[in-house]
C-alpha cells in the first residue's frame, strides 16, 4: 500500500453547499411554509401517465418514502400532500439570489456551480477578509437562511473530494446540517462508508465493476494495491484509489478545457411514439435545435450520433448508432443524416426517448457546396437557416415554426417554454 504524506497534499478551504430539497423547498417557502416541515412535492408530467417527482420535501421522503425518481403511481392519496408543477425560471432564479450571497464571500473563479442546488467554493484567500473557513460556512448557511428561508447542507474539507463527501455524508444528516473534515478524518470518517455509492464519482456501474473485486467498502478500496487497480481498472482504478485516502489535487479556479465538444439534444417524449411519422416529426424537431446551436456558434459537425430509447414495456432497450457525414450545420443535411440512419435500425417498436448529438466540431469556414447539387439551391438554403435563426432570436422559438411540428406528434412548440427539459 502506497503511503500517503498528508503534510504534502493541498489544505485548502473547500466548502460544499446544497440546498435540501431545493425545488421543492422553493415552493414551500414561496407559499410561506417552512420547507423542512412542508409536504410538497414537485412532479412533471402530471398531466400524463408516467409524470416524474423532481423533489420531495423531508418530511414527504421520511414519512411517505417518496423521493426525487419516484413515480406519480407511487405517491398516496394523502390530504397532507401539496403537489405542484416545477417552474424552472424561478428555482433559476432562486439559485442566482443564493450565488449572489457567496460572490460576497469569494471571486467567481473560485466558485464552482456544481448543479442547480450544489455549489463548491474556494474561501483560501477569503479568510483573512471574512475569518476562517467555518466562520464563512456558517456565515453563508445563516445568510442564505435569513434571506431566503432556505435550509443548507454544509461540508468543509481540504480539497474539493473531501468536502463534496463530507456534505454528503456527515452535514447532511446532522442536526445543524453542519460538518467539517480534515485530512485526519480520513481513516476514521471518509474510508468508514460502507455504501460504494455514497462516494463521490462511483455510480452503479462502477459499483458493480468493484464488487467483482472483492471492493464493497472504501475501507476495501483504500487497502487493495494501487498497481493491481490501475492494471485491472486502468486510470479510472489508480485515480479511485487515491481518492479512497482523501487525496484531490483539484484547483476550483483552474478552469478545465474539454479536448472535444459536441452538440446535442434529447429529450423523453410523453408517451410511447409507435407511429414512425411522428417519431420522424420529432427527429426532424430535434435536428433543427441541434443544427441551429451549431450555427450561433459558427462551427460545423463531422459526426451525427443518434440514439433511440424504447418503450419500458420493450425486451429490447433501443440502438445507438453514430455515422461520418460531409462538415455541416445545415438543419436539411442534419436531418436528412438523423433520418436515414433512423430508418436503417427501426424496426417498428414503440419509442419514448430520442437523442442527437454531433461532434468532431470544427469552425465554419466556408460553404461547401455539393456537386450533385444546385449550388444556387445551397446557398439559398443556408440564408434560409440564418434567417429563421434571427428572427427565432428576436421574437421567439413559435414564431416560425415548421408545419410539421404542429402535426399531431409534434413537441417543440410545447417544449419551447420549457427549461432543462421541465415547465419554465
Amino acid at each position: 500500500m502506497v503511503r500517503i504524506d498528508y503534510d504534502k497534499l493541498p489544505n485548502r478551504g473547500i466548502i460544499a453547499i446544497d440546498v435540501k430539497s431545493f425545488f421543492a423547498s422553493v415552493e414551500a417557502v414561496k407559499r410561506g411554509l417552512n420547507p423542512l416541515e412542508a409536504y410538497v412535492i414537485v412532479l412533471s408530467g402530471r398531466d400524463r401517465a408516467g409524470g416524474l417527482v423532481l423533489a420531495a420535501s423531508p418530511k414527504v421522503k421520511k414519512e411517505f418514502g417518496i423521493k426525487t425518481g419516484s413515480r406519480q403511481c407511487d405517491i398516496p392519496n394523502s390530504s397532507k400532500l401539496l403537489i405542484v408543477e416545477p417552474q424552472m425560471s424561478l428555482y433559476l432564479k432562486v439559485n442566482q439570489m443564493i450565488v449572489d450571497i457567496i460572490k460576497q464571500y469569494v471571486s467567481e473563479a473560485d466558485l464552482l456551480i456544481y448543479s442547480i442546488d450544489e455549489l463548491l467554493l474556494d474561501v483560501t484567500t477569503s479568510q483573512s477578509l471574512f475569518g476562517d473557513v467555518v466562520t464563512i460556512a456558517k456565515k453563508i448557511q445563516l445568510e442564505i437562511w435569513n434571506k431566503l428561508k432556505l435550509c443548507t447542507s454544509v461540508g468543509i474539507g481540504p480539497n474539493p473530494l473531501m468536502a463534496k463527501v463530507c456534505m454528503d455524508t456527515e452535514a447532511k444528516h446532522a442536526d445543524d446540517y453542519f460538518a467539517h473534515w480534515t485530512y485526519a478524518d480520513v481513516p476514521t470518517k471518509l474510508q468508514k462508508i460502507t455504501e460504494l455509492t455514497d462516494f463521490w464519482g462511483i455510480g452503479k456501474r462502477t459499483e458493480r465493476k468493484l464488487n467483482r473485486l472483492g471492493i464493497y467498502t472504501i475501507e476495501d478500496l483504500a487497502n487493495t494495491d494501487v498497481k493491481w487497480l490501475k492494471q485491472t481498472l486502468g486510470v479510472i482504478g489508480e485515480q479511485l484509489y487515491y481518492h479512497a485516502h482523501g487525496v484531490d489535487y483539484s484547483i476550483l479556479s483552474e478552469t478545465y478545457i474539454p479536448k472535444s465538444t459536441s452538440y446535442g439534444h434529447s429529450q423523453i417524449l410523453p408517451r410511447d411514439y409507435t407511429k414512425q411519422r411522428e417519431i420522424e416529426i420529432v427527429i426532424r424537431e430535434m435536428s433543427d435545435q441541434v443544427a441551429s446551436r451549431l450555427r450561433s456558434h459558427q462551427v460545423e459537425a463531422e459526426v451525427l450520433h443518434l440514439t433511440v430509447g424504447f418503450s419500458r414495456y420493450c425486451c429490447d432497450k433501443g440502438f445507438s448508432h453514430q455515422i461520418k457525414m460531409e462538415s455541416s450545420n445545415s438543419t436539411k443535411k442534419i436531418a436528412e443524416v438523423s433520418l436515414d440512419l433512423f430508418r436503417k435500425y427501426y424496426q417498428a417498436q414503440p419509442v419514448r426517448s430520442l437523442a442527437i448529438s454531433c461532434g468532431k466540431i470544427k469552425p465554419k469556414v466556408a460553404l461547401q457546396l455539393n456537386l450533385f447539387e444546385d449550388p444556387t439551391r445551397t446557398l439559398n438554403n443556408e440564408k434560409l437557416e440564418y434567417t429563421i435563426d434571427k428572427i427565432r432570436e428576436r421574437y421567439g422559438f413559435t414564431s416560425l415554426v415548421y408545419g410539421s411540428s404542429m402535426l399531431e406528434g409534434g413537441t417543440a412548440v410545447k417544449r419551447s417554454s420549457y427549461i432543462g427539459g421541465h415547465q419554465g
